[in-house]
This record gives structure tokens, sequence and C-alpha cells, in this order.
């Protein structure tokens, strides 16, 4: 049968015993202190002697109820070692008194009585929307224009790029949702939402209407995570929308669509 939590060890202490060189007297000095005389099993002539009747111990001090002559064995085993008892007072336990002076604490090292942070910030973190209805070219990969920042943490977003590049090497959660509008019925045939990293399709989510044409607009939404070397890496949007006739369709603005991302702590 498998053990539950940590395999037992296979080792073992071995309590402490003392031999005493014995006289016609009732005290002895033992090598340990304890605090009670249950802590101590003390044999006179092989024979377990009745705590407190036989004797009472206080620190490393042995006395017996009556004095035993120099021809007696004695021998205590200890059970248990004296401990203190009393709870520090606040603020006397020092870094010196500590095994170790630091804990690591998501991976960083903090020195014990400084301070730090548990959990960190996922950011750089931006988002953006778009402020127009933008017609595009038909079947064409076209950046989407999210130009309407909402938040930007650390000045990492451009708005006149339409691109994230953020100064804090790690990953990224980034996201976005795009309304593609057809402008009109019988005309939609599929579209592609991109995450472009660096100028190349990363990501990619697809739609079809497999030539049934029924849809008139859909929002589809693409996330993923992805490593950003907090120096030139980037991530733009791009769409591509396919429809059958027209020229009119568009990706919608507004609250329709938007674009964001944020750092993953720990990652």
């Amino acid at each position: 049968m498998a053990y539950i939590g940590n395999i037992p060890a296979d080792k073992y202490q071995t309590l402490q015993k003392q031999s005493f060189s014995t006289s016609a007297t009732d005290t002895y000095t033992l090598s340990y202190a304890v605090t009670n005389p249950q802590d101590l099993a003390l044999f006179i002539n092989n024979v377990r002697q009745n705590p407190n009747d036989a004797y009472t111990v206080s620190g490393t001090t042995l006395t017996l109820s009556s004095a035993i002559t120099g021809s007696d064995t004695m021998y205590a085993v200890f059970l248990g070692r004296a401990v203190e008892t009393v709870a520090p007072a606040i603020g006397s336990v020092t870094n010196s008194m500590l095994a170790n002076s630091s804990i690591t604490l998501n991976g960083s090292a903090v020195s014990l009585g400084g301070s730090a942070t548990v959990g960190g910030s996922n950011t750089p973190a931006f988002q953006a929307n778009s402020n127009t209805q933008a017609g595009v070219s038909d079947n064409t990969a076209t950046k989407v224009d999210f130009s309407n920042e909402l938040f930007d943490t650390d000045g990492c977003y451009d708005t006149s790029n339409k691109r994230f590049t953020p100064t804090t090497a790690g990953k990224y959660y980034i996201y976005s949702y795009v309304n593609f509008n057809a402008v009109g019925v019988d005309k939609f045939h599929s579209c592609h939402l991109y995450i472009y990293k660096n100028g190349s399709a990363y990501k990619t989510v697809y739609y079809d209407e497999y030539d049934n044409y029924y849809a008139y607009a859909i929002t589809p939404f693409i996330g993923a995570a992805i490593d950003f070397n907090g120096s030139s890496d980037y991530v733009e949007i791009y769409g591509n929308f396919n429809v059958t006739s027209g020229t009119n369709h568009r990706f919608t603005g507004g609250e329709e669509s938007s674009f964001g991302g944020y750092r993953i702590i720990g990652a």
C-alpha cells in the first residue's frame, strides 16, 4: 500500500541514557535538563522508580526521596528534553537568529525584515477601440484601425501604427474581437482575423459561410499567449473579409471592435 504524504524516514533517534556513580547521597547531576519527573525513566538496581514518589527533578538536578549506597546501580533514560515554553516578545527575533536570511517569493529572493510585493502587476497593459467604420478591400489582409486608446499603462501602444510594443520582456495575453459587417444580405462569404507579430501572421481564427451567404455581420474573437523580448517585438490586428459582391463591406468601429493585452504574472 502506498503512503499518503511523505514517505517515512528510514532512520530513527536513540533515547539518551546516563549511568551514575552512586554514593551515600540523594542528589545527582543530570547530563540534560528536564522539566518534570515524567521526562526521565530512572532505574535503581534495574527496577524502574515511580516519578515524584521516588525522585524529583529540577533542570539538571535529580533528587532521590532517600539516599542510596555506593553498591547500588543507577541509570536514567531521558524520555524528553527540556525546551523553552515562553513565547518570544514581539520584535525580539532578529535576522541573525534565523536559519535563512532571505526567502523566495515569485522566484525572487527577499531579505527577511524587508518588504516585497506578492503577486506583481499585469503590466504593461492596454486596450484600444476603433474610431471608424472602415471599408476594406475584398479578400485582402488589412490592418484594423484601433486608434482610440482606452488605457495604456506604460505608453507601449502606438495609436499611429496601431501596434503594441511592450517594454518588459515576458509572456503576454493578447486578444481582439472585430465586427465584420457585409452591409447587405447574400454577400458574406468568409473572414479571417489575425494577430500579427513583427509583421507576419502569428495566430488566426476563421469563419466561412460555405457559399450560403446568410450572415450579415459576425464578431469573431482571437486570443493567444505570446512571448515578447521587451524591446522590438510588437503585435497588430489584421482582418481579411471576403464577400460575394459589393465594395462597401467594413470593419465596424466603436464598442463592437477592440484590441488589448497584458503581461502574464510569473510566466
